[in-house]
């Protein structure tokens, strides 16, 4: 049954992409400094801008207020905040950064946060993972290793992903497990961006096994360190990127896209 905010003549299927249109435009605009912080604009301007209803331009603005993106002020209208008003965990709002010109900032934060938490969660699964699940480890680590050697950079960045997830759910902290959407997003964005190479280094393919292995043995420093070694070299390879991108941003950008 339609909703009383739809017009009748108006198929829901259509208001819905309407709806994701705006809300997908206007979150770019935002996330890449587009439309910066304390910038303001009306629900009228978007609906002329997207010549759409009123209803439609609402549901969008509802969205990007419940991601900490915008804030409607009574005989003000909508007013962009700033990024540390932002909900930094929503792979929506991460998958609009890592879209703009503030993507290997987004990548680093993202980077930074692995390197807190996946050595721990490396640690706690070569003490609590079930025998089958480190096994599997194991034979994930071997294709992982097949994959970088063959060049096969989408094959790899699955198995990457899968290797990581597992990881996570292995610690038997349900608050790491749910952390691999934001570890696939890095995984992807360093892909998908070009900042991959197609043949992973030789030490970073054995980086993986020696983690699987580890865990399998129980061996949890030795799993830690492996793990750590690994956001170490990562941290290594993403640094010299954002350094150069330090180097090329113009003088008036804000210090919140450059941390």
């Amino acid at each position: 049954m339609p909703s009383s905010l739809t017009p009748p003549h108006v198929p829901l299927a259509v208001t819905g992409d309407l709806r994701n249109l705006v809300l997908d435009t206007l979150g770019r605009e935002i996330c890449s400094g587009a439309i910066g912080p304390e910038s303001t604009f009306t629900t009228e301007s978007v609906e002329g801008r997207f010549q759409v209803s009123r209803p439609v331009v609402r549901e969008a603005l509802r969205a990007l207020e419940a991601l900490g993106l915008v804030v409607s002020k009574r005989r003000v209208g909508v007013r962009v905040q700033p990024l540390a008003q932002w909900n930094v965990y929503d792979l929506q709002v991460i998958r609009w950064r890592l879209a703009g010109p503030s993507r290997v900032a987004q990548l680093r934060s993202l980077t930074e946060l692995r390197g807190a938490i996946e050595p721990a969660a490396a640690r706690l699964a070569a003490l609590r993972a079930p025998l089958n699940q480190a096994s599997e480890l194991v034979g994930l680590s071997g294709r992982l290793w097949a994959a970088g050697r063959e060049g096969d950079t989408e094959g790899f960045l699955q198995l990457d992903r899968e290797f990581h997830a597992l990881v996570l759910e292995m610690s038997g902290n349900e608050m790491f497990a749910k952390m691999h959407h934001l570890v696939d997003e890095v995984l992807s964005g360093r892909t998908h961006y070009g900042l991959m190479p197609q043949y992973p280094a030789h030490e970073a393919l054995q980086m993986h096994v020696d983690i699987a292995t580890a865990i399998q043995a129980g061996n949890a420093e030795k799993a830690a360190s492996a793990m750590i070694a690994i956001m170490e070299r990562t941290m290594n390879e993403m640094r010299s990127i954002w350094e150069q991108q330090a180097t090329e941003l113009p003088s008036t950008e804000s210090d919140s896209e450059r941390s």
